[in-house]
């Protein structure tokens, strides 16, 4: 043996290796997942989940007071997670394998030694998920599990989650904190959860638990970090902060009676809970978030003496903490329970069986929900006797008949409720479009769908509180249940208004504020990896608002500003614009929505909305005509700009010359730069009547600007000639001439062949603008004398 000290070692590693499997073998052959559940190893997924899910009901350590149910629930637990899991399904019908053995037949995590034939791995040490405490287990939490039942079930009440793994030696000196603090918060009501990072990693990036221990609260679907030593105090301390302030309301002699009839306007029973402690007890708290929604809650501090009145009000015992809730009689309340050690399970039945008031108001489609559920059995039939009112003081004494009347009718099968016809005037149009009736009146139906669907009818005679009425309602109401065939009409409800929408802005200033103290939170603790996502998000939308600013002020600037080219300067033909065709093409490439242009007449009564108050960014482009060139210059306008007709910031009109020419004049006159060069320099032409027909003005009524289009000259002068007296008859009889034989080639609607090329660069704001201080009135322009 000492002559082959290698060949010992290894005969030594491999007897080791056996025993160890053999103890796995033996441990594995004691526990058998399917044998637990009691299903086949053919059994489907839906039928493990049904299986687990009945004996979880029947095991479960709250139910069953059996000494060995948590161990057995435990057992239980353990072999959904096997079955559940594919992989591990898998494995444990391979090889046999459960939390205690897993890491047998996977890929060694260890190190190999002298062959391939054995390796050191965390198994051989025993350091193994039987290690772990059976709290653990029992709260293990899977990513699918997480997200389809704890996420929606926090905003009931709250998580505590730890975030481990199993070779986290610290784990180990904080676990007999943490099993004391799941002890005490798990009996009031808050979830507990524990992830372990090596198994699920998917669930731990999600949570943005990077690091092993780690302690995290999620409420509301929001995760939140533990930064503090890890005591069982500060852990407490926590799970309180998690809550929405301003739950529970201090109650004092001052403010009870406007607590107690704030039932009218919030719709809501009222629970007061009376102690001698100065603090709000947790588990009244956590009752307090779970039942927000349906009640109020107030606290009562019964060792101050600012509650002496209250005490003696009520008959109240300082030896026991006391509850009473409320409904619509403020003076007496509706229920009561006193105790002396505060459960859980007592509290939430105690709330939950007066959630509602006695006759509550249908102000959403939850409560709805809630009061009249939808029919699932015969057995469990329930009726909704359904009051449209008014919200009126007409209306008070018929409203009060109705819950005198409910008050003595307080079987299970009915419920009594009344909406404000106003409020939700779809719900009753559709309860009362087959007869002819206003409010107030009865109406009892019976819910057969979430969808909507009804069964019910109106109860004759209306609803007027009298004594007949009432013996009418109790009389149809005995006859429905012994014939559920009395309801005879059926109908599809819309859904409820939200009658508290608009208290949307205060819960979103609440849930911003939220957000502020978190993100100061995590600044203070310098929690940067948990803080990079809202930072990034906060830094992007700050970028997009700002750059959106800027460029919108420099593109307004652009607009604003004049163009350099100088009026005088003529629009460019197409031989000196070389990449005309690109341009027309490029905004010409929206394709016309219609096969025709529409070009409306610019008068005094369209002036106004065609111009004057057009829309910022709109333009108006208007051909100037007179009635004898109308049909010929109308049909070449109509050809010229067809092709721009697609764009929805272009109008077109016509202006009449032969009626607005003082119109054009004084336009004109306001911008002096757009008048003709032949005006200005030749003089003696002011008795000459200006030809403006063909001439083509871009209206931008906004912005106070226009550009100018002047005609190709066709040779059609007027009458007057553009020769000075000076130049003599020979010149006047030259100019007529050369007018004539120019008139003979050409035609009038030549006037407007380049006004496509004019239009191009409309659109590429390229042309002159010419500005005015305001738009001249079109019908109240003195005539020229």
């Amino acid at each position: 043996m000492g002559a082959n000290p290698k060949l010992f070692l290894r005969r030594l590693f491999r007897l080791a290796a056996l025993l160890v499997l053999l103890d796995y073998a033996a441990e594995a052959s004691e526990f058998n997942p399917y044998k637990v559940l009691g299903v086949s190893t053919h059994s489907s997924q839906a039928e493990i989940k049904k299986a687990y899910k009945q004996l979880a009901r029947e095991w479960h350590p709250d139910k069953n007071k059996d000494p060995g149910a948590e161990d057995m629930f435990i057992k239980i637990t353990k072999s959904y997670e096997i079955l559940s899991n594919e992989e591990r399904r898998a494995n444990y019908d391979r090889f046999g394998q459960t939390d205690e053995n897993q890491h047998h037949g996977q890929a060694p995590q260890g190190f190999r030694h002298f062959h391939d034939s054995f390796y050191f791995d965390q198994s051989f040490f025993h350091f193994t998920q039987s290690t772990r405490d059976f709290t653990d287990s029992k709260h293990l939490l899977r990513y699918e599990h997480y997200m389809n039942e704890v996420v929606p079930d926090s905003f009931k009440r709250p998580y505590l989650i730890k975030i481990t793994s199993e070779w986290c030696f610290t784990c180990i000196h904080i676990e007999p904190i943490w099993k004391e603090t799941v002890q005490e918060l798990e009996a009031v009501g808050v979830g507990i959860g524990v992830v372990d990072i090596g198994y699920e990693k998917r669930l731990a990036n999600h949570l943005g638990a990077h690091r092993t221990p780690s302690i995290l609260g999620l409420i509301n679907g929001k995760v939140t970090f533990f930064h503090y030593a890890i005591s069982r105090e500060h852990l407490r301390q926590f799970v309180e902060s998690l809550l929405p302030q301003r739950l529970v309301e201090k109650v004092t002699d001052y403010n009870y009676l406007q607590f107690l009839n704030g039932w009218r306007e919030e719709n809501k029973p009222s629970v007061l809970l009376f102690d001698t402690v100065p603090t709000v007890p947790l588990l009244y708290k956590l009752t307090s978030f779970a039942y927000r929604d349906f009640v109020r809650f107030g606290y009562v501090d019964q060792g101050l003496t600012e509650t002496t009145s209250i005490l003696q009000q009520f008959n109240i015992n300082t030896y026991a903490p006391t509850m009473l809730l409320f409904k619509e009689n403020t003076e007496k309340p509706a229920d009561v329970i006193q105790f002396r050690g505060m459960k859980k399970q007592i509290i939430d039945e105690f709330v939950s069986n007066n959630r509602f008031l006695l006759v509550p108001r249908l102000v959403n489609q939850k409560v709805f929900d809630e009061l009249c559920p939808v029919k699932q059995f015969h057995r469990r039939r329930k009726y909704c006797v359904l009051l449209i009112t008014g919200e009126d003081e007409a209306f008070v004494s018929v409203n009060d008949a109705f819950f005198d009347f409910a008050s003595s009718n307080t079987k299970e099968v009915l419920r009594f409720a009344y909406v404000y016809q106003r409020q939700q005037q779809p719900l009753c149009d559709t309860l009362l479009k087959n007869e002819d009736m206003s409010p107030p009146q009865v109406i009892i139906l019976e819910r057969r769908s979430a969808a909507g669907k009804v069964l019910y009818r109106t109860v004759t005679g209306g609803w007027n509180g009298s004594d007949e009425d009432k013996h009418r309602l109790h009389e149809q109401l005995e006859l429905l249940q012994r014939d559920p065939s009395f309801l005879t009409y059926d109908a599809m409800l819309p859904e409820l208004n939200n009658e508290f929408a608009s208290m949307f802005l205060i819960q979103w200033a609440n849930v911003a504020y939220d957000y502020l103290s978190q993100m100061y939170f995590d600044l203070l603790h310098s929690n940067w990896r948990e803080m990079m996502p809202i930072v990034s998000l906060i830094f992007s939308a700050l970028f997009i608002l700002f750059g959106t600013v800027i460029i919108q002020a420099f593109s307004d600037s652009g607009e604003e500003k004049p163009p350099k080219q100088k009026a005088k300067e003529s629009p460019k033909t197409a031989e000196s614009s070389p990449n005309a065709e690109n341009t027309s093409s490029f905004f010409s490439s929206r394709p016309p929505k219609k096969n025709f242009v529409e070009v409306t007449e610019l008068t005094d009564v369209t002036y106004t909305s065609n111009l004057v108050r057009l829309r910022p960014g709109h333009i108006n482009v208007v051909l100037v005509l007179t009635e004898a060139s109308k049909q010929v210059l109308l049909k070449k306008f109509a050809k010229e700009v067809y092709s721009f007709s697609g764009s929805h910031t272009l109008h077109y009109s016509f202006l009449n010359v032969d009626k607005h020419i003082q119109w054009m004049d004084t336009l004109l006159e306001l911008a002096p730069d757009a008048r003709p060069l032949d005006d200005e320099e030749v003089e003696g032409t002011s008795s000459c009547k200006q030809d403006y027909t063909g001439y083509v003005l871009a209206l931008n009524g906004h912005k106070k600007y226009f550009c100018l289009f002047r005609p190709v000259f066709t040779g059609e002068e007027p009458d007057c000639s553009r020769s000075s007296d000076e130049d003599g008859g020979a010149a006047r009889v030259r100019s007529r001439s050369s007018s004539r034989q120019r008139a003979s080639t050409l035609q009038i609607h030549h006037k407007l062949d380049r006004l496509s090329l004019w239009m191009e660069r409309l659109m590429e704001g390229t042309l002159p603008r010419h500005y005015v201080p305001a738009w001249p009135d079109l019908h109240s322009i003195t005539p020229q004398k």
